[in-house]
Order: structure tokens, then C-alpha cells, then sequence
């Protein structure tokens, strides 16, 4: 077959192979593009395509996502093509110093060596081994040292990503772009020193990363109107918010200030903008109210949590009607819930927990269709728990908000050079006290995370029967409120649930043999309640929850706790299963209490003749302390 004339093979996702021995090792042809990204290989020693030393036509080759394990960056392929001006090989497995050919290559506008394993420094010479560079792109490799000096005179770079290296130094403005730089991304590195107004005056400037470094000071007041996205979060900046970023209103589409150390309140301008649809000032010890009388249509994202802020939720909110994300967590904001938060109706993600809310929960809590995450914990909310909250599924899915995002917002921005795609995925943390403990969530497992948190403030009541039909939540914790009644059986349809909390009420009954059903449950707690005889079954994902799921309940028995039911129950006096929706009552000659602090549980018994005068009987109460070989027996009658 006669070749000479190839001039293109495009083979994408396929798989590489040697090429056989009969075959000339020097091809006939001279291609101009040469495309095979993602191309997977069974052979370990199938290494970068041979036939490519023998090419000097090339203007554009892509073998990205490819794993050609140790070896080094092919410098003789930008020595050999000299027409090259597209170069991808990203994610290749390449190690070591990132060599430049000896000559420069004027050609060449487009490099992408990003997610490999190069290490070193710059060159200083870069600049001019590539003096029309336009797209340059090294994120996620080990590049140590500063950007050479000589890249502030390349006045050609649209496009600079150094992200998640080892880089350090100080922001200087000879080692930044000037002219025609739009996208400038050095995360996750090691920059430090103060940031000049200069890293924010360039005239061209859309996406501005420097989130995730050590950059200290204050920030500079003046933010030029032609920014998009600003990231600075988690850095050392402290001062005041810059007011400076009104003057971007007009563009600004996503501002990231967090985990720094600003202080003062929070200028309206950061809410007043029709085009912006993403906040995140949290993680700062910002104080004061709120801000008042804003108007942003477009806004959907915004997260304030952990600051000092302190006001009602103001009335400006109500406007926000696409909001996807309401994060105030750990401040000190006050006041009920208002009744127009049903106008929220795009609202995914509702987080108010560690404030001092108050008051009972509003019904059109319960017309927020698309909720997913609740969390109201650890405030002074009051009353029953609505009943109606089972109409809301707790469904943790994209359909459920319509979005490509439940907490990593496509923040929509238009396309600027070949490596930029219409969306901008900025990832929100979300904190959730599930599985015992406290876990961040962010990015893409929000997806399929759903959760209610009530926790720690002062419901009263039943738990409703009705939330037994929220069969997709994920996670529920009630536990440190004053709730009363059973456990309702409806429990045992909540079959994706993994944690549930119950711990710290005056619960009482039995606990519902149904719940052994519920085969994906991983925390199971009750302690510190009311309740009475057999617990469930060691059967299924219940025999692997030990005593700690069932302390503080004199009155039940049975594994895995240590005190038998043959000890504590005689066939006359034993309680009826209430899984079928009796009322719980207890028929025995006495009861107990259980009290605990930190260091010590204690139990505390009365004849149950004493309740029924309806007298103190506080006087009568005598203190057992631990019995671990089950109850004592009642005091005899007189």
C-alpha cells in the first residue's frame, strides 16, 4: 500500500501495539498531524510511537492521556518540527526536567504538559526557545522555583496554568505576563509576599487563581471591571474585604475569598451584581449584619459559614430565586426561618447549623422541592417536627436541581483559548456530622449525598410517621432534642439510609424489629433515651453495631449488651412489641431514669404507686450506681 501521501491519522481511544518487526522502521510518509490520545496498551514496554523521530512535517500532535512510564519529555520532537505550533501530551507519565530543544521555535503557540512527573524549574530561557507562546499549560507536576523573569515580556501568552506544583516565590511584575494574558492559574504552590496591584490591573485579566498558596497583607482596594472569576481563598490575606471589586459588578461572575483573615463587614457591591452567580466569603472573621437591599438575579451559589456574622436573614433574600446554595453556618445570626423562604424554590442545599436561630420550623420549609441537604442543627429551634417535610423525598440526584451540580458550580463563562471549556467547576465544601463524626463533602459526591440534621436544639413531640417515607435520604440525625413517643416503624422503608441518630431524647417503646431491613445502615445510635425491652435482632448490618448504639436505656436487654432479657423480663411482666403502633406503655411494678455526664451514669429507681399520687417524689428516688449484671429488683411492696 502506497502511504507517501498520509498527511493526517487521527486514532483516539484506541489501542497502541508495536509495530510489527517485518515493517520498515523509516515510514514513507511525513504526516502533519499526528492525534491518539487515550490510548490504553496491554504491552508495558509499548513506549512513545518510534516512527515519530522519523517526522518532520508535524504541526499538531495530541498523544494525551497515554502511560508511557519513564520516560523523559521527547525534546527531540520539538528539535525535529520545526512547523509544530500545537503540542498535547498531557497526563503521559513523563519524568524528569522538563528539557527545551536547543533552537527556538517561533512556531510553536501551544504546549500542554500537564499531570505528569516533571520536576525542576523553568528555564529561564523558555521565553525565548518559545517566543510566540500563546497557551501553556503545566498544572499537577513537581516544578519547583519561581516563573523565570522573562515571561513578563511575553506579551503573546493568553493562557498560564502552574497550578498544584511546588513552585515558590514572590509575585513580582516582571515574572507576570503583560498585554494579552486572560487566564492566569497559579493554585496550590507555595507563592508568598504581598499581592501587587499589579497582579490585578492587567487590562486583559477574565480568570484570576491564586487560590491555596501563602500570600499575605492586604489585598489591594482596586479591581479592575474586567475580571470574571477571582479566586484567592485559603491564603494568609487579612485586612478589610477589598471594596475595589464593585468596580467589576458589571462582569464578575464568581468571587472566592475564603479561609483567609479578613475582617469588618461585607460590602453590598459583593451581592449587588446582575451577573454574579457565585459567592464564598467564608472561613474569615468577618462580623456585622448582613447586608440589606442587594439585588442579584443571577446568583446561586453562597457560602458565608464560620464568620461572626450576626442579623436576622434579611428580606433581600427572597429575590434570590435561583439560589442552589445557602450556606450561613457558625456565625451568630438570629431570628426564625421567615415564611418567604418557599420563594428559594431552586434551593438545594440549606445549611443554618451553629447559629441562634429560634422558633418553630415554617411549613413552607416543606415546598422546597428540591432540598437535598437540611441542616439546621445546633440552634434554638422549637415545637413538632412538621410532618409535612416527608413530601420533600430528601432524593440526592442531578435531576433533582436540573443542574450538571448539587455542590460543584458551572459557573457559565465564555470560552477564551483551546484549552477553555464553557464552564468554570468551583468546589464547595459542605460539612456534615454523619457516621459519628464531622466529614467535608465536596465536589461530585454531593451528588449523592441527602441528609436532614436537627440536632441539638429543643423540637418536642413524636417523630412523625410520615418521614418514614423518605426513602432516598442518605442520613438523620434528631438525636439532643426533647423528643417523645416510639420510634416509628415507618423507619424500616428508609432503605438508603446509612446513619441514623436518635441518641439524647426521652424516646420510649420497643425498638421496631422492621429496622433490621435497613441493609445499608453503617451508624446506628439510640442511646440515652427511654426505651424498652428486646433490642433488634444481631442480624444483618445490626450485628455490627456494638453497646454504644443502646447505652443509657436501662430497660432494654439482649445483645450486645451485657444484661440477658431472661434476667430482666418474667413472662408476665414482659412489654408488647409496639412496632404495630401500641402506645408504648410500660407494666411494671417500677421504672428507671437514666442520668450521664462525661465521667459517670447513674440510675435511679421509684415505685411506681409514688407516680400515681402524683406527689414529689424526688425524696424517695434511691441512687443505683452501674449495675452491669442487669436491673435490681424492685423494692418489695408494703
Amino acid at each position: 500500500m502506497n502511504l507517501s501521501n498520509l498527511k493526517l491519522i487521527e486514532c483516539d481511544n484506541n489501542e497502541l501495539v508495536p509495530a510489527s518487526s517485518f515493517q520498515p522502521s523509516v515510514p514513507k510518509f511525513q504526516l502533519s498531524v499526528f492525534s491518539a490520545s487515550n490510548c490504553t496498551s496491554k504491552l508495558l514496554n509499548a513506549g512513545f510511537p518510534s516512527f515519530l523521530r522519523s517526522q518532520y512535517d508535524l504541526v499538531f500532535v495530541d498523544l494525551s492521556h497515554n502511560k508511557f512510564d519513564g520516560e523523559p519529555f521527547p525534546s527531540w520532537l520539538v528539535e525535529n518540527n520545526t512547523m509544530l505550533n500545537r503540542l498535547y501530551l498531557r497526563n503521559t507519565s513523563f519524568i524528569g526536567p522538563l528539557q527545551l530543544p536547543q533552537n527556538p521555535r517561533p512556531n510553536l503557540h501551544t504546549i500542554d504538559l500537564s499531570d505528569n512527573n516533571i520536576h525542576g524549574q523553568l528555564a529561564r530561557n523558555t521565553c525565548l526557545i518559545f517566543p510566540r507562546l500563546k497557551n501553556f499549560k503545566m498544572a499537577n507536576n513537581h516544578f519547583t522555583g519561581c516563573i523565570p523573569p522573562c515571561f513578563g515580556n511575553m506579551s503573546s501568552l493568553v493562557y498560564l496554568d502552574l497550578s498544584n506544583n511546588h513552585m515558590s516565590c514572590e509575585l513580582l511584575e516582571h515574572n507576570l505576563p503583560r498585554g494579552s494574558l486572560t487566564y492566569l492559574k497559579l493554585s496550590n504552590n507555595n507563592f508568598n509576599g504581598r499581592l501587587t496591584p499589579s497582579v490585578f490591573n492587567r487590562t486583559s485579566l477574565r480568570y484570576l487563581y491564586l487560590n491555596d498558596n501563602k500570600f499575605v497583607g492586604e489585598v489591594p482596594g482596586t479591581f479592575l471591571p474586567v475580571l470574571w472569576i477571582v479566586d484567592i481563598s485559603n491564603n494568609l490575606l487579612s485586612g478589610m474585604l477589598p471594596k475595589g471589586i464593585g468596580n467589576s459588578s458589571i462582569f464578575l461572575r464568581g468571587i472566592d475569598l475564603s479561609r483567609n483573615h479578613f475582617e469588618g463587614t461585607i460590602p453590598i457591591e459583593y451581592l449587588n451584581s446582575y451577573e454574579i452567580q457565585f459567592l464564598d466569603l467564608s472561613e474569615n472573621n468577618l462580623s456585622g449584619s448582613l447586608p440589606l437591599g442587594f439585588e442579584a438575579p443571577s446568583l446561586r451559589y453562597v457560602h458565608l459559614y464560620r464568620n461572626q456574622l450576626s442579623s436576622p436573614l434579611p428580606y433581600a433574600f427572597y429575590n434570590l430565586s435561583s439560589l442552589v446554595t445557602l450556606d450561613l453556618g457558625d456565625n451568630n445570626l438570629t431570628g426564625p426561618i421567615p415564611y418567604w423562604i418557599d420563594n428559594l424554590s431552586e434551593l438545594s442545599i440549606f445549611v443554618l447549623k451553629s447559629n441562634q436561630f429560634n422558633g418553630e420550623l415554617p411549613h413552607q420549609l416543606c415546598l422546597l422541592r428540591r432540598l437535598s441537604i437540611l441542616d439546621l442543627s445546633e440552634n434554638n429551634f422549637s415545637g413538632h417536627l412538621p410532618s409535612c417535610l416527608s413530601n420533600l423525598n430528601f432524593t440526592a440526584s442531578d435531576e433533582k436541581s436540573g443542574y450538571s451540580y448539587h455542590t460543584t458550580p458551572s459557573v457559565y463563562v465564555p470560552p477564551i483559548t483551546d484549552f477553555e471549556v464553557e464552564e468554570i467547576n468551583v468546589k464547595i465544601p459542605v460539612e456534615l456530622t454523619s457516621k459519628k463524626n464531622f466529614y467535608t463533602y465536596e465536589g461530585n459526591i454531593l451528588r449523592h449525598m441527602s441528609a436532614v440534621d436537627l440536632s441539638c436544639n429543643k423540637f418536642t413531640g413524636e417523630i412523625p410517621i410520615e418521614w418514614g417515607n423518605l426513602s432516598g435520604i442518605h442520613s438523620l440525625n434528631l438525636s439532643q432534642n426533647n423528643l417523645t413517643g416510639l420510634i416509628p416503624s415507618s423507619f424500616s422503608n428508609l432503605k438508603q439510609i446509612e446513619s441514623l441518630d436518635l441518641s439524647h431524647n426521652n424516646l420510649n417503646g420497643r425498638i421496631p424489629a422492621q429496622l433490621i431491613e435497613l441493609t445499608f445502615l453503617a451508624v446506628f445510635n439510640l442511646s440515652y433515651n427511654s426505651l424498652s425491652g428486646r433490642t433488634p435482632e444481631m442480624k444483618n448490618q445490626f450485628a455490627t453495631f456494638d453497646e454504644s448504639s443502646y447505652k443509657g436505656n436501662p430497660l432494654l436487654c439482649g445483645p450486645p449488651l451485657g444484661n440477658s432479657c431472661d434476667k430482666t423480663e418474667s413472662p408476665s411482666e414482659r412489654v408488647p412489641d409496639n412496632s404495630n403502633g401500641d402506645d408504648g406503655s410500660i407494666d411494671m411494678d417500677s421504672f428507671y431514669v437514666s442520668f450521664a455526664n462525661s465521667k459517670k451514669e447513674m440510675t435511679v429507681n421509684t415505685h411506681q404507686r409514688a407516680l400515681q399520687t402524683g406527689k414529689d417524689v424526688s425524696s424517695g428516688f434511691a441512687s443505683l450506681i452501674e449495675f452491669p449484671y442487669g436491673l435490681p429488683p424492685a423494692p418489695p411492696k408494703s
